[in-house]
């Protein structure tokens, strides 16, 4: 069996760059590229992922450290000084979401663009940003779930590798970022597949799609995860949160479809493009 990856990839000169952040500009790399492919047969300039996200990303990472500062306020009110100190760790996905979400909500505004058809677009980057974004998890030994058993573990038939990185203090635990990771990229195949189909989704209804499937696996990962955030002693705020956001979503499917009546997802922006707002 092998040991334990470092979570160092490399050394610059005398800084130390951790397998985590090089797999999350990795995330972001994959994820504004793949907003660009399909935003050129929706109607939408690749200028737009790239402006989109020069103020996404930043903000992201602000709504993500605010969202756990938050919900572990006890701890923080009493150090304000580690408030800022997001490379001792502490972040939250669903926080960035949220930040993410309200960032092109006031972009589109600002560029006249369709926020919904946006979303759409821009969803299965996201997704797969989050699907290869556990991976740093992985090399940091964090975001696990509780106690197990070796022979568990074997019998997923994981690579020995896995196994081995699973090994914290001696003892076995839970590969709960590759559950998470795993059935991300099976919602992902789903809408890879599906949404190119004619007549299948209005616009948002890719991202809906999307936030659903998430919102199911994220409550059920939750829940073997022993570094939750707690609402009150037994309820996980991300559980919490995905169950309101799978009620919130559908009833806003339901709706859409009877009373807005949006426009199909391959109609695209309605834009001229190239197109000018000048």
């Amino acid at each position: 069996m092998i040991g334990t990856i470092s979570p160092i990839a490399f050394n610059l000169g005398g800084l130390s760059v951790k397998w985590y952040g090089v797999i999350m500009a990795a995330a972001i790399i994959l994820a504004v590229s793949m907003a660009m492919i399909e935003g050129k047969k929706r109607q939408i300039e690749s200028d737009d992922f790239l402006d989109l996200l020069l103020w996404a990303v930043p903000l992201g990472y602000v709504g993500a450290r605010l969202y756990y500062v938050i919900f572990e306020w006890g701890y923080y009110a009493k150090h304000p000084d580690q408030i800022i100190a997001i490379w001792n760790g502490g972040i939250a996905i669903y926080g960035g979401l949220l930040a993410g979400l309200l960032v092109l909500l006031v972009f589109c505004y600002k560029r006249m663009l369709p926020p919904f058809l946006m979303l759409d677009v821009i969803t299965p980057g996201v997704m797969a940003a989050q699907i290869l974004g556990r991976w740093g998890n992985f090399f940091n030994q964090e975001a696990h779930g509780g106690p197990t058993t070796l022979h568990f573990l074997q019998s997923l038939h994981l690579p020995s590798f896995i196994i081995e990185q699973m090994k914290i203090g001696g003892v076995y635990y839970q590969p709960t970022f590759l559950y998470e990771s795993f059935f991300n990229l099976i919602g992902l195949i789903l809408i890879l597949a599906l949404r190119h189909r004619k007549h299948l989704f209005k616009q948002g209804e890719v991202f809906m799609l999307y936030l659903s499937w998430y919102s199911v696996v994220r409550f059920f990962v939750e829940g073997l995860r022993t570094d939750s955030l707690y609402l009150t002693a037994g309820i996980r705020v991300s559980q919490l949160l995905s169950l309101i956001l799978l009620i919130v979503i559908v009833a806003l499917f339901i709706y859409r479809r009877k009373v807005v009546k949006p426009k199909w997802y391959l109609d695209g922006s309605g834009l001229k493009f190239p197109y000018s707002r000048d």
